[in-house]
């Protein structure tokens, strides 16, 4: 569980161990007990493990269990030894972590350090969850602990991502960077009267929902508080249109959230505002994430125009996120998988 805060995501790292049986493995628990069933009836355990094509000393093996501890004797267990004499002393596995966690070494270059094969160090840091340099945060070097909501709306995280904008006839990415200058001065002579101009900055404006990671993006022509209130209260009635029910919003430090005015907005709502530790955008790493997959997907997907057709490009890109992408977090299944009662899911 997190921490009242709610955002807290780096802490020690807890393995829970779950035994099951191995592959080659004859009997189940249903199996053991109807080996106990029969022979408790009275017959031979040398004919009862025939019949289930085990060998006697298996049967008698559970059998043992089952008498000194009931039910509780058939379920899996670890075969893991009691003891393991040559395990690496505990002192120098701690030095190995330290190494790991302070210089993000690999167990190349620690091994010729402490004297220790790399192997050896490999299996040390795999059995303290250090093996993976993406699994730890990398100012603390501590394990990242993975949250998740229990229900949509529980918590919604919001945030911005600026965009360059796309000048009349494409940007250097499609055109080239002779023909790309050339367009953004075209381009920024003919609007230069605008209101609106087109060279410049985008702003993409994001809110995911942390449980079914549903979500809403809109480009807008700055960041500002209004803008953002404005923007937040539109993503609200989308996630109110899927029947969720926003409870919390999580936010980075930026000034339009910081304003006294877009709290008292969600206060108004009976929403609860958090806002993450300075310089920590890992607690709000799920809309961090989308963003990532907003330029990846959407924004740099193809070659656009004009900075109207990717704009519009953003609807088709949403529809297929929420409705139809598998995303790795949900089984393969699309956020909208997880809406409780998205329209038509009962139909």
């Amino acid at each position: 569980m997190a921490k009242t805060s709610d955002v807290v995501e780096v802490s020690t790292l807890r393995h829970t161990e779950v035994f099951v049986s191995h592959r080659n493995a004859r009997l189940t628990v249903h199996g053991r007990r109807l080996l106990v069933e029969r022979v408790r009836c009275g017959r031979p355990v040398a004919h009862v493990a025939a019949e289930m094509g085990i060998s006697r000393p298996t049967a008698h093996k559970w059998m043992r269990r089952w008498l000194a501890e009931g039910d509780a004797g058939l379920q899996d267990r670890s075969s893991r030894p009691h003891r393991t004499p040559h395990r690496t002393a505990p002192d120098v596995e701690d030095r190995i972590c330290t190494l790991r966690q302070t210089r993000k070494l690999g167990p190349a270059r620690i091994g010729p350090i402490l004297g220790l094969p790399a192997s050896t160090v490999h299996r040390v840091l795999t059995r303290r969850g250090l093996h993976r340099l993406a699994w730890l945060d990398r100012p603390t070097g501590e394990p990242i602990r993975r949250y998740e909501r229990a229900r949509p709306g529980e918590m919604v995280h919001v945030d911005i991502k600026k965009l360059g904008n796309i000048p009349a006839g494409g940007g250097w990415r499609t055109v080239g960077r002779t023909a790309g200058a050339h367009n953004k001065q075209a381009t920024t002579d003919q609007r230069s009267m605008s209101s609106k101009p087109v060279i410049g900055y985008s702003y993409i404006h994001s809110a995911v929902d942390d449980h079914s990671r549903l979500a809403y993006s809109e480009v807008l022509l700055d960041e500002r508080k209004e803008t953002a209130i404005a923007f937040w209260r539109r993503a609200q009635a989308f996630f109110a249109s899927h029947g969720i029910t926003v409870e919390r919003v999580l936010t980075d430090n930026g000034s339009c959230y910081k304003s006294k005015l877009f709290t008292r907005t969600l206060t108004a709502a009976g929403i609860a505002h958090k806002r993450i530790r300075p310089y920590r955008p890992q607690t709000n790493g799920k809309v961090e994430r989308f963003n990532r997959t907003l330029l990846d997907e959407w924004a740099y997907s193809r070659p656009y125009t004009s900075n109207t057709e990717r704009t519009q490009a953003l609807t088709g890109f949403l529809h297929t996120y929420n409705h139809h992408r598998s995303h790795t977090a949900l089984g393969g299944k699309p956020p909208i998988s997880r809406v409780n009662n998205a329209p038509g899911q009962y139909t």
